[in-house]
Parts: C-alpha cells; sequence; structure tokens
C-alpha cells in the first residue's frame, strides 16, 4: 500500500497508542507467573501479537479480551514449541533465554531482518550455561537444553534486549543470578522497564555497580495489570505539533514512564518548540514554532532518532546525533533509511561515523521508501507537515507493526490521503 499525503493534518487532539515495549513485557511476565492476569492492553500491532503466539507456543493461555488480554500461565510446557516471532527482534531476543530456562525444545521463526541481526553475545552466554543453539542465522532456530549457573558476565553496548531476556529468564531458575555487564551500558531505560514489569509481578532485580542481581523466587501475579501509553508512537504527533501550522495534543500519557523516549518533551523544548506538559491529566501540547539545531546523544533514545532527524532538518543550523551506530540493525539500517529519507524530501543529511550530520533548511516534499520500517514511514508521513509539495510514502503499511492506526489517527488530524495498492 502507497500513500500519498495531499494535505498534511491541521492540529488536534488523539490518544496515545499502547507502548509495545510495556505490553511484551507484561505478557511475558504474566505468562511465567504463578496465576492468570487480565492485561488492559487497548490497541494490539504485529509486534504485540508475535509475543503473544510465541507464549501461546510455549503453553500459555491467551486470549484478546474487549480491555486487552487474559493471561493464563504456562502450566506445562509442550514437547515442542514453534514459535513465531515474525519481525519482532524483542520477541525473539526476549524468549531466547526464557525458552531456555523453561527447558523448552523450541524453534523459533524470525522473519524480516532479525535473522541477520546480531545475536551475540547472548548467543555465547547462553551455549556457556547449558543451553544448544541452532547456528547463527538460522531458520528456524532451535533452542534446547536447560539454563544452568547463577553468574553470568555480557557486554551491554550490544543491545538492551539481550540483558532484557536474561533478567527474565533468571526467576525460572529457582535461584539467586546475578548479570555482570562490561562496556558501555546503552539503552538503559529498556532494561528499567524490564525490571519495572517485573516488579509489578514480584521479583524485583537490583542493580549495583554494573551487576544486575534477581533474587530466587518466580512471578507472582498482581491479577491486574496495564500498559501504559506509548512516548515512541507519541513523539511522532508531537513533533507535527511544532513543525506544523496548529497545536497537537496527545492524550494517554504516563510523566512518570520508566520509557526513555519520554525524553522527547524535554528534547523539544531544547529545539525551541512551546511545549505544554499538563502531567496529572496525562497530556501534551506542542505549538507550531520556529527551531535552533542542539546537538543529540541518541545512546538511551535510538527509537527517537528518525523523528528527531526530521524536526533538525527544519531547525535552523546543523544538528549532529551521535552514538547511534545500533541503527544500523534496526527493521532498516536506520543511519541509511533517515538519510535518504531526508533526502529524498530536499533536506541535508549526511552519515557521520555512528550518527548523523543535518543541516536544516526546506524541505520540498517527494516520494519516500518506508524501507519495510514502521518508524521511517511515520518520520516520512509528518513530514507532509513542513513540505512544500505533497508527500508520498510507499509501503506505507510497515506501520502495522507497532501502530496499525497510524494512518486513521493521521487523518483524524485534518490529513488528507490518497490510498494506492493493496
Amino acid at each position: 500500500m502507497d500513500i500519498c499525503i495531499k494535505k498534511p493534518p491541521t492540529g488536534g487532539v488523539l490518544r496515545a497508542v499502547t507502548s509495545k515495549s510495556a505490553a511484551h513485557r507484561l505478557l511475558i511476565c504474566a505468562a511465567l507467573s504463578e496465576g492468570a492476569t487480565e492485561l488492559v492492553c487497548t490497541d494490539t500491532s504485529e509486534d504485540i501479537e508475535a509475543t503473544a503466539d510465541c507464549l501461546r507456543a510455549l503453553g500459555a493461555t491467551i486470549t484478546r479480551t474487549a480491555a486487552g488480554f487474559s493471561v493464563s500461565p504456562i502450566r506445562k510446557v509442550p514437547k515442542r514449541a514453534d514459535c513465531y516471532s515474525r519481525e519482532s527482534g524483542a520477541t525473539f531476543r526476549f524468549l531466547l533465554p526464557v525458552a531456555a530456562a523453561l527447558g523448552a525444545a523450541a524453534r523459533f521463526y524470525p522473519t524480516g531482518r532479525i535473522p541477520a541481526r546480531p545475536l551475540s553475545p547472548l548467543y555465547e552466554v547462553l551455549c556457556a550455561h547449558g543451553v544448544s543453539l541452532s547456528e547463527k542465522g538460522s531458520v528456524p532456530f532451535s533452542v534446547s537444553g536447560r539454563l544452568t549457573g547463577a553468574d553470568f558476565t555480557m557486554a551491554a553496548d550490544v543491545s538492551s534486549q539481550f540483558i532484557s531476556g536474561l533478567l527474565f529468564a533468571f526467576p525460572l531458575t529457582g535461584r539467586e543470578c546475578r548479570l555482570h555487564l562490561t562496556g558501555r551500558f546503552e539503552s538503559r531505560s529498556y532494561v528499567d522497564m524490564t525490571a519495572g514489569a517485573m516488579a509489578a509481578f514480584g521479583v524485583s532485580p537490583v542493580f549495583r555497580e554494573d551487576t544486575y542481581t534477581v533474587p530466587a523466587g518466580g512471578y507472582r501475579s498482581p491479577g491486574r495489570a496495564a500498559a501504559e501509553g506509548d512516548w515512541s508512537n507519541a513523539a511522532f504527533f508531537l513533533a507535527a505539533g511544532a513543525l506544523g501550522k496548529q497545536p497537537v495534543t496527545v492524550t494517554g500519557l504516563d510523566f512518570s514512564s520508566l520509557q526513555g523516549d519520554k525524553a522527547i518533551v524535554e528534547l523539544l523544548r531544547q529545539f525551541g518548540a512551546k511545549v505544554e506538559a499538563r502531567e496529572e491529566a496525562g497530556e501534551c501540547t506542542v505549538y507550531p514554532s520556529d527551531l535552533t539545531a542542539i546537538p543529540i546523544n541518541a545512546e538511551n533514545i535510538p527509537d527517537l532518532v528518525p523523528i528527531l532527524s526530521l524536526l533538525a532538518s527544519r531547525a535552523r543550523g546543523e544538528t549532529r546525533i551521535t552514538h547511534a551506530g545500533r541503527l544500523r540493525f534496526k527493521e532498516s539500517d536506520r543511519l541509511l533509511t533517515v538519510q535518504k529519507t531526508l533526502r529524498a524530501l530536499g533536506g541535508t543529511a549526511e552519515i557521520t561515523g555512528d550518527g548523523l550530520r543535518i543541516v536544516g533548511g526546506r524541505l520540498s516534499g517527494g516520494v519516500c521508501d518506508s524501507f519495510n520500517d514502521h518508524r521511517i514511514a511515520m518520520t516520512a508521513a509528518v513530514a507532509a507537515c513542513c513540505c512544500e509539495g505533497e508527500v508520498t510514502v510507499t509501503d506505507a503499511g510497515a506501520v502495522k507493526k507497532s501502530y496499525p492506526r497510524f494512518w486513521e489517527d493521521f487523518s483524524s488530524l485534518g490529513a488528507q490521503i490518497v490510498r494506492t495498492g493493496a
């Protein structure tokens, strides 16, 4: 499906979509706990459904309800579990250690770029602790054996998902476990979300002196849990408020959230945008603003880089985004696809080592490929707010990965779009 944006959004109010990061984590904890859980999750997506499907394959009973999901935990692990993790890197990386800790004979079926994305050092850590794995890049990817040991050591600068996966698995071992981290700890906010979800289910990891300690004892269901609104996807519409001609308000946000991407509020202010945050109400409004370039360290906010790059393309001066090397291994090589997207729209962007250099100016509009990447598709859409001409997004259905109703919400703000193709 391609979408041509004939008229950009004119402003308005919309509710934040449910955080898939939160939903992944709560679904996993619920499936591993001792009792049933009602999970409030008003929205779903391809990635969330992938996690639910894999947990079902491992023995959980998960049904969709009007409010979200009803989860009955894993009581008995099947002799063989076929886990269709699809294009969800979080699903695949979180559940590999979990399957190993359960002693499951599991086969994972990752698709898209996932089989080619780095699996080290998690691969080596699992193999060193009693787990047998297929050759890297294999599809299906087989897991057998059972996770053993109490002390684990792993580099912290490759993927926070590796750390989260091990933390999820540790309570299943029946003993206190320690994960010693080496190197630069990037994207820690995502691991904080993992620890927060685990704490909600009765297991509280403690981080001290580069080591996570997870106490012995299993997960205990609180009975009911709720996935919060997503700051990562809200960022696109908050940016639209700064770039367009009318303010945009996003509701359903938690300003006390552990999500690192709530940094979008402060970053918009640093760019010079007028931002009104009503924290008790969970609302944020951003007004049309003149922007000025700022330096951006993307170490803990990698998912914000595409939309921050668009903001930079309309800010006076030169913006440098650093510590973004891990973006090369997302749904697309996001350093390359962000550069291509901005250039397709008439902007100036170049890759510089582990980041981007962007010079602000005018954007003319044009045709942008999504590169099958949801965040690139949404960035191109928001660009219509500040382009002189029309913007067409090809393969625009990529948004289904995290935000299936994106185009409906985009249209609800006054955008006029034309869909072509299937």
